[in-house]
């Protein structure tokens, strides 16, 4: 399955949500988002089904991807375009639940992880941190520019670059490889999510990947 275009991640997180989370949702899908993950793990499987299919009834207008991080089978039964599962977990199993349409993601942190990542399983990888971010503070070193592009040149799976990362440095992601960018907490706690937005698609843009 090819990416949502332009590729720019949102994942939500309520702990630093500056209001309704899916009033900022839908404006990061005025402000040009086209793919949005629910990342919201502490809550029960019908509290992340109800709040997908939510998420799911704004995305229809604007023809954007809404996926899950988390359980497959909880992306499935909410009629999610896919998930994402993390470093380690079983992208196989994760495959055969979602279907060959199914959009599937894996987290790496490493060129050794990525490089042992199966592209006929996985159709993006999400690596970080991009740079040191205040969302997951003792996550490190951040990658950019070396680590990220060595990453990068060890598979053929596209991967999306996260942590830290806002307009002014997305265009530092996609020079050193990275096929687009991953957003939350930046957009989350933003007075403006939809400008913020705003201005993550024109880097990329600028950036070439739009």
């Amino acid at each position: 399955m090819n990416l949502p275009q332009p590729p720019l991640l949102l994942g939500t997180d309520r702990s630093q949500a500056r209001g309704d989370l899916v009033s900022i949702v839908t404006a990061a899908f005025a402000g040009g988002c086209r793919w949005v993950s629910l990342r919201e793990k502490d809550l029960s499987q019908a509290e992340q089904i109800d709040l997908l299919q939510r998420l799911l009834a704004e995305a229809t207008p604007y023809e954007a991807i809404v996926t899950l991080h988390g359980d497959p089978t909880v992306a499935v039964a909410a009629g999610a375009h896919g998930a994402h599962i993390e470093a380690g977990g079983n992208a196989r199993a994760a495959r055969k639940m979602l279907g060959h349409d199914g959009l599937l993601g894996l987290s790496v942190h490493s060129a050794e992880e990525a490089r042992g990542a199966d592209p006929q399983m996985v159709d993006y990888l999400v690596a970080g941190p991009a740079f040191l971010t205040e969302s997951k503070p003792g996550y490190g070193p951040q990658l950019v520019p070396d680590a990220l592009r060595l990453l990068c040149a060890t598979t053929s799976i596209p991967v999306i670059a996260i942590g830290g990362i806002f307009p002014h440095n997305a265009a530092d992601c996609i020079a050193a490889g990275a096929a687009g960018v991953a957003v939350m907490g930046g957009v989350m706690k933003a007075e403006d999510p939809r400008a913020e937005i705003a201005g993550l698609v024109d880097a990329l843009a600028a950036a070439g990947q739009t």
